[in-house]
């Protein structure tokens, strides 16, 4: 059975009927917040429970903070961008050089330019008497003065105290070990006496570096064998 056509006019009343509720729940919607304005008017705001209900939202929405604390470390490498650069090898050899050939004392240093430091190469008989440790006043006085050249500098340094194969004769100390690391830390506390003021590491090398001396007469083997070694790092990071 074929159903009779409905003409657009039909169609169109059709159309407009079906939105007719949405007039009456807008106007529904206009009644309801019109009330809820003039409630909220005639009502007096509590600003504290007002207060509280914000400060939960901003905790609840705001992204968690986490404070981080500087650790050690972080100070440490602050401190070390801010220390003061360290002078340049070669031209700290030259300025070492002429202050030390024009010292009676020291003028026998030998100077070691190696690829990656400078080293000082001070006669330990010159500093030292027989089996001790302690400096005599020229050798404490030379020293001061070439302490008062190095701490100028921020270089790192280390002293480096050796021996000859030669046993420990009399003195104060029971071997080479002890003796040789003794008289690297008396180099160093006069290096620190002078004014240098960064840190300084002190070791004693006894006789273990002793074959690896060029080859020279054998007194003056002996002589290098028992000297103690000022080391020039090109930086003031630290020693390697």
């Amino acid at each position: 059975m074929l159903l009779p056509r409905r003409s657009e006019r039909d169609l169109e009343r059709d159309h407009k009927a079906s939105q007719m509720w949405l007039l009456t729940f807008t106007d529904l919607v206009s009644l309801m917040l019109t009330f809820f304005v003039m409630l909220f008017s005639m009502s007096n705001v509590k600003l504290d429970r007002w207060d509280n209900v914000i400060d939960s939202l901003s905790q609840s929405l705001a992204p968690e903070q986490v404070k981080t604390p500087i650790s050690s470390t972080a100070t440490h490498n602050i401190a070390t961008v801010f220390r003061k650069r360290a002078i340049n090898l070669d031209y700290l050899t030259s300025v070492l050089r002429e202050k030390i050939d024009s010292d009676e004392l020291l003028k026998q240093t030998q100077f070691m330019r190696l690829e990656d430091r400078l080293v000082l190469a001070l006669p330990g008989d010159l500093l030292f008497e027989a089996g001790r440790a302690v400096m005599t006043d020229r050798a404490r006085a030379a020293l001061f003065r070439l302490g008062g050249a190095l701490s100028t500098v921020a270089n790192q340094l280390g002293v480096n105290g050796h021996s000859d194969p030669s046993p420990v004769a009399g003195g104060d100390y029971a071997s080479n070990w002890e003796l040789s690391t003794a008289r690297a830390a008396a180099v160093a506390n006069q290096l620190r006496a002078a004014g240098y003021a960064e840190p300084i590491v002190a070791f004693g090398y006894s006789d273990s570096r002793y074959d690896q001396l060029p080859p020279m007469p054998q007194a003056q083997r002996q002589l290098m064998g028992r000297r103690v070694d000022i080391v020039v790092f090109p930086t003031s990071g630290g020693l390697r």
